[in-house]
């Protein structure tokens, strides 16, 4: 090849054109010439790979054996590969990197278009949906083994005995209904999850919203020997679903109810606030229980994540109300904050953004 020639080519692939098509591309991308040095990059690669300088070697700019490797491949046979490519600083990163040939119309190949993927955020999802399966799974196969160990029971030994017959039965019950309220909120998740770049539009009134939660949950509260202590600042006027939003202060409410009572403690307070900033509406659910440990409050909107399984269990818990909560919240461009201290007891806040008038 001459040096005129090798000149252009040279142009070619440092051309706007050749900028403005990596530029176009949404994962990092870069071109590598012949020699081996990056002729063009595009905003993401450069965010990526913060040493990367044009004109530098690729194996300067990216400190990938494997990835270097498939470039010289490429180069030489003219067919495109694929690796991949994991970074561990600052966190954990995969990516598949794809070279492919970029050709001169004589079929020599003259340069590398290199295009990095990120998969990170699709492994972790992947993840996520194999750990909800295991967890739903062993949720539901607990109570529903039970079921059918007490209905072999009842089919044998205990067929001609009515009172073991009958305390079977409550057990069966309870077991039935610990199932239902486990798949009606696996529903309730997957129904919220569809729309959750849906944005509601109809105008709400938080505070009478949470008004009606606490006089229906205030029977439950006297059962258990709480006080419910309702404070309002109405009207509180957001965008949203009302039937979602009384789900989410159902939730926190009915948690403070059944866990922020101490065991040492003859009756709980309960506090319910809702009050208004300039732009939301905020619902705060106060106890004064045993609270709960740092380590857990960073996990606990994960589903089936439990502080205590048994005493979640026996309070009738699916392990799923927080992660509805933190769904929810975010469909509606909300938050949720939680702080607690062991033994002072713990503090929900869930804020919602107020709905303008005029709009």
């Amino acid at each position: 090849m001459s040096d005129a020639f090798a000149s252009r080519i040279a142009d070619l692939i440092r051309s706007p054109f050749a900028v403005q098509l990596v530029a176009a591309i949404p994962d990092a991308a870069l071109i590598v010439g012949v020699d081996g040095r990056v002729a063009a990059a595009n905003e993401p690669a450069l965010g990526l790979l913060p040493v990367l300088k044009l004109g530098d070697p690729l194996v300067l700019a990216l400190r990938a054996p494997d990835v270097v490797d498939a470039y010289r491949r490429v180069i030489a046979s003219g067919e495109a590969e694929t690796v991949q490519w994991s970074e561990r600083v600052p966190v954990e990163r995969l990516f598949d990197v794809c070279v492919a040939p970029l050709a001169m119309p004589d079929g020599q190949v003259e340069a590398a278009l290199v295009t990095l993927r990120d998969l990170t955020e699709i492994r972790r999802v992947e993840r996520l949906r194999v750990d909800f399966i295991a967890n739903a799974s062993h949720e539901l196969r607990t109570p529903l083994a039970s079921l059918l160990g007490f209905i072999e029971t009842l089919q044998g030994s205990a067929r001609d005995d009515p009172k073991a017959r009958d305390r079977f039965l409550v057990i069966m019950r309870d077991q039935g209904r610990r199932m239902a309220r486990l798949i009606e909120d696996l529903l309730s998740l997957s129904r919220i999850e569809q729309k959750q770049h849906v944005r509601p539009e109809t105008v709400v009134d938080l505070a009478q919203t949470v008004r009606s939660v606490v006089d229906s949950l205030s029977p439950m509260a006297e059962e258990l020997g709480a006080e419910i202590r309702l404070s309002v600042a109405e009207p509180a006027l957001v965008k949203g679903d009302r039937d979602e939003l009384l789900r989410v202060a159902e939730n926190l409410i009915e948690n403070a109810i059944k866990y922020g009572v101490r065991p040492d403690a003859a009756s709980a307070l309960v506090e319910v606030s809702v009050d208004t900033t300039e732009k939301e509406a905020v619902l705060t659910v106060r106890d004064y229980g045993r609270g709960i440990a740092p380590e857990h409050l960073p996990r606990l909107t994960e589903r089936f994540y439990r502080v205590d399984a048994t005493q979640s269990r026996a309070r009738n818990g699916t392990g799923l109300g927080l992660a509805i909560v933190k769904h929810i919240l975010t469909r509606h461009r909300g938050k949720l904050s939680i702080s607690s201290r062991l033994n002072h007891g713990s503090t929900f806040v869930a804020s919602v953004p107020l709905h303008a008038r005029g709009k």
